[in-house]
């Protein structure tokens, strides 16, 4: 059993031990440069230099953009609205009602119950009378939930509304849920909490959000910070969500800077509830789709933050992110840790590229010139990050294997560079984060060019392992993962000839 984290705002933790180990990897990294010999700069491999040169400057330049922005934020705008927001608190302000959004699927007992406590704190920390809505889909976690609050919530100003979903899916869970909410008068300016059953709030996360919604009339919704606990499985996945968590953390201070973020994270959102009773929202939910080329319609099977998201982008709306309210979700990784994080990427990744065409499609006179081209260069960059990797690997089959040991060089000090902007925002030293940062990069670019051409293939472990349904005949079916296939193959293999002509080993 992992340790329960402190739910509280991120503070930087020191401990000799992480100095001890940057220490090393900063030694390790020296010799390395020292006693590698630099092959990068002879004539045979230039191009090579100036290709990294160039992606580097690009790739690490946008980066810092973020890393800028985001200081900016956490620095001199964000402090700014948060004396403003605990004003508000402060004189007595309170929404009217609050209503939550809960949909949960066989999660352990111990979880929502912690997560329950967690509501019930928060309840009583804004004092308002509270609707909770849970989206089930198996009698076990109703009993779990009953019982909890029959003991726990008796003097609480608390109803709560269990309904049974009669399809699978998260999505069709959501839709009910909402359409209940509509038929018990939800609705105005309350705020409406969307959380997944394994989400536990953080000490007073909603008074640091709800006044925000007073302060601009036109924000629509909101996320947080999130932290994961690991109650099981394997230790260097927590390393790996560590990481990831804190590139998340770094980007969306960037990203609020424009008053938009690039999701309204399922753990925990809160809209206004005027917009979940719409029922042009709530069909979003259920039946979000795309209609392909090669594939024709189909349905999203997972990615509802998305889907609520992109409403909202269309509609023009505000949409926030709060640095220092904080929630934790608890993880449990089940089987193999490799499989469940490529099954993660490709769930991520996919919901990325599904919804990446069409938000991009708005314009960035209607999104903004920066969160559009935020959307631009997350389709460009699964690309642009195997430049690097497979011109090393082509140098070094037939110029000189060294070059592959100067590239890997190469990574571990520029992605070293790079964790020492993240460790502030991971909340303490990770030596495994240069590491994982590449690893990340690498595979989350693989598993995006593989999907790019495959945007149908869909699989969700924690929901029942749900899969896309395939709906086509088999001939039909054949050809277009044939033409998937092609497709791939055919822009790889492009790839691949372009950095040969570039890297002189074909001549013209």
């Amino acid at each position: 059993m992992a340790k329960k984290l402190d739910f509280s705002q991120r503070t930087f933790e020191w401990r000799a031990q992480d100095m001890l180990n940057l220490f090393l990897l900063l030694a390790a990294l020296y010799f390395l440069i020292t006693s590698v010999p630099n092959r990068i700069w002879q004539n045979e491999s230039l191009q090579l230099a100036a290709a990294l040169s160039v992606i580097g400057l690009w790739r690490y330049g946008w980066w810092f953009t973020h890393f800028v922005r985001a200081q900016i934020f956490s620095n001199l705008v964000f402090p700014r609205q948060r004396r403003q927001a605990n004003a508000l608190w402060n004189e007595g302000w309170r929404p009217d009602h609050l209503y939550f959004m809960m949909t949960t699927y066989r999660e352990d007992k111990e979880v929502t119950e912690r997560v329950l406590a967690s509501i019930l704190r928060e309840i009583q920390s804004v004092g308002v009378p509270t609707k909770l809505f849970v989206g089930s889909g198996d009698p076990y976690d109703e009993k779990i939930i009953e019982d909890f609050l029959q003991e726990h919530a008796y003097d609480i100003d608390l109803e709560t509304v269990i309904i049974r979903q009669n399809k699978p899916g998260k999505r069709f869970a959501i839709g009910l849920v909402l359409r209940a909410m509509s038929r018990h008068g939800v609705g105005g300016n309350d705020p409406v909490v969307f959380m997944d059953g394994d989400t536990i709030l953080g000490r007073n996360c909603l008074q640091k959000c709800l006044p925000f919604f007073t302060m601009d009339p036109n924000l629509q919704a909101l996320t947080t910070d999130e932290k994961v606990e690991i109650s099981e499985g394997p230790s260097w996945i927590r390393g790996w969500l560590n990481m990831r968590f804190a590139q998340r953390h770094l980007a969306m201070q960037s990203h609020a800077l424009s008053n938009k973020v690039l999701t309204l994270t399922g753990r925990m959102s809160v809209f206004r509830a005027v917009n979940v009773v719409k029922h042009d929202f709530i069909r979003t939910i259920e039946a979000d789709h795309l209609d392909h080329w090669l594939w024709h319609e189909f349905r999203f099977l997972s990615g509802d933050d998305k889907s609520t998201w992109y409403w909202l982008l269309r509609a023009g709306a505000n949409m926030y992110y709060i640095p220092d309210a904080l929630v934790v979700t608890v993880e449990r990784i089940e089987g193999n840790g490799r499989e469940r994080m490529v099954q993660n990427l490709l769930r991520w990744s996919g919901n990325v590229l599904r919804n990446g065409a069409r938000a991009i499609a708005l314009g960035p006179r209607h999104v903004g010139p920066f969160i559009w081209w935020c959307i631009v260069d997350q389709r460009i960059a699964m690309w642009t990050t195997l430049i690097g990797p497979m011109s090393a690997l082509i140098l070094s089959i037939f110029i000189d294997p060294l070059m592959l040991v100067v590239y890997l060089v190469w990574v571990l000090a520029t992605r070293t560079f790079l964790s020492l902007l993240l460790y502030p925002y991971a909340g303490r030293i990770f030596v495994s984060f240069p590491f994982f940062l590449f690893i990340n990069q690498l595979v989350n670019s693989l598993v995006k060019v593989y999907l790019v051409f495959r945007l149908p293939k869909q699989r969700w472990m924690n929901r029942g392992n749900q899969q896309s349904a395939r709906t086509a005949n088999g001939a039909i079916e054949a050809f277009r993962h044939y033409m998937a296939g092609y497709l791939t193959t055919f822009w790889i293999t492009l790839m691949v000839f372009s950095l040969l002509i570039y890297l002189g080993i074909i001549k013209p």
